[in-house]
């Protein structure tokens, strides 16, 4: 393995066995019935000015699609990653050397790292049915994250229960776990991870963060008084549709699964389908976009549910959506860039939340709102929640920043959702000591 110009992860392999993985990678991906990435690069640019970004954005608009950007065209001091498949290199690197856009070559070959994570996967879950166990360091499918539930409810069911608040577009079970003392309507945390499937670090951040919370209640004095006052739901798979589907069949899918009479393509971008700024500015309107944001606001069965969840119990506080990759924490608004009206406070708060993460591994994040951050971005989850008078709502893009993007291997599960924890507790213990 070696670093290429960019940073990304490069490796070198001689023709022979090059050869044997494309024959074997393509052998795989048939018997299981999943695309298959080989030979497709993940490439970063870095745009100078607007009319660059601007060249980089009219990819985006080809038809059929011949681009996936993993890091969207956004600023001039932001890189972008695209994935670009095998059959379209050729064009596309034409395309920027001709518009003097250099690159570099973050990813090499997507299936290699696909076939080394489903090796992973294959080899923990040898081990777990050995001896029957559950491993907190290995991505997981949906059955067994459902099984886990389940289990997980029973160990700790004097702290922990199970609530199914709704169905998917497939008919699949939207399950959130709460974690109370007692009592009812009491001031709430929400948390949610996974509304886009292919970033699988943040259902298995969610997971351990669940553990987390049960086995430092009673030890952790931060986490004791949160809960000895308030309830916290968290629901670990927010898109179990999209979630199945990177398992069974395309890794690198984002939307959800939904499909409509007349459109081809399937799948709305969920974190695109709430009520503030809707169908604005870093949304699409193209049912094949990666960033569609559907027919209307809260039409997707997913997002309908966390919407008259959130609504009926009526006094939740704070709300983290956690996402991957950019290691950013970032507070409203995105679909403008108006600040809020405590816009100084989330600062703050969010700047104390980024030191406890960089004191657990030195990993560092950048912070503020996210249309000043990132991008703009309308109809999104934290937008919503703070319009609806949750004052605390945040987002987190977890690791990395580029060398894996949605592909971090399993060795950095544990210490993602160990440095996560530190900047939730850090909100959650603001969100406790400042009532509203």
């Amino acid at each position: 393995m070696q670093s290429s110009p960019g940073g990304g992860v490069v490796r070198k392999r001689s023709p022979v066995s090059r050869w044997t993985l494309l024959v074997c990678s393509f052998i795989l991906a048939a018997a299981l019935g999943q695309m298959n990435f080989t030979g497709d690069q993940v490439l970063r640019i870095l745009a100078k000015n607007e009319k660059q970004l601007s060249l980089l954005r009219d990819l985006e608009g080809l038809k059929p699609q011949k681009v996936d950007f993993w890091r969207g065209p956004a600023r001039p001091s932001l890189p972008v990653d695209m994935r670009v498949p095998f059959s379209e290199l050729k064009d596309i690197k034409a395309y920027l050397e001709s518009h003097g856009l250099a690159y570099n070559i973050m990813i090499k070959d997507i299936q290699v790292l696909l076939d080394e994570e489903r090796e992973a996967m294959a080899k923990s879950r040898r081990l777990e049915r050995s001896t029957s166990s559950f491993s907190y360091s290995s991505y997981h499918t949906l059955e067994e994250i459902y099984t886990w539930i389940d289990n997980f409810v029973t160990e700790h069911s004097d702290i922990v229960s199970k609530l199914q608040i709704g169905h998917s577009f497939e008919n699949r079970s939207i399950l959130v776990l709460k974690f109370s003392t007692g009592g009812s309507r009491r001031p709430a945390i929400w948390i949610d991870s996974g509304i886009h499937s292919r970033e699988w670090i943040t259902h298995a951040t969610g997971i351990w963060i669940a553990r987390k919370i049960v086995s430092e209640y009673g030890k952790d004095h931060i986490v004791t008084d949160v809960l000895n006052a308030m309830d916290v739901f968290l629901e670990i798979v927010s898109n179990p549709d999209g979630f199945a589907y990177t398992h069974s069949m395309n890794r690198l899918w984002r939307k959800n699964k939904s499909s409509r009479p007349g459109t081809f393509c399937i799948g709305v971008d969920l974190n695109r389908n709430w009520k503030s700024g809707f169908g604005g500015n870093g949304s699409n309107n193209n049912p094949c976009s990666e960033t569609y944001h559907g027919p209307s606001p809260q039409s997707e069965p997913e997002v309908a549910a966390v919407v008259d969840f959130i609504m009926s119990h009526g006094n939740v506080k704070a709300l983290i959506s956690i996402h991957s990759y950019s290691q950013m924490l970032m507070y409203p608004y995105g679909h403008s860039l108006e600040p809020v009206s405590n816009q100084e406070e989330l600062y703050h708060l969010a700047k104390d939340a980024v030191q406890a993460l960089y004191e657990v591994h030195g990993i560092e994040y950048i912070y503020g709102s996210i249309s000043t951050t990132l991008y703009v971005a309308s109809g999104i989850t934290v937008d919503w929640a703070y319009d609806s008078g949750i004052k605390y709502s945040f987002s987190f893009e977890l690791r990395d920043t580029g060398h894996y993007g949605f592909l971090l291997p399993a060795t950095q599960i544990i210490p993602t959702a160990q440095e996560t924890w530190m900047a939730i507790r850090t909100i959650m213990e603001h969100t406790l000591h400042h009532p509203y």
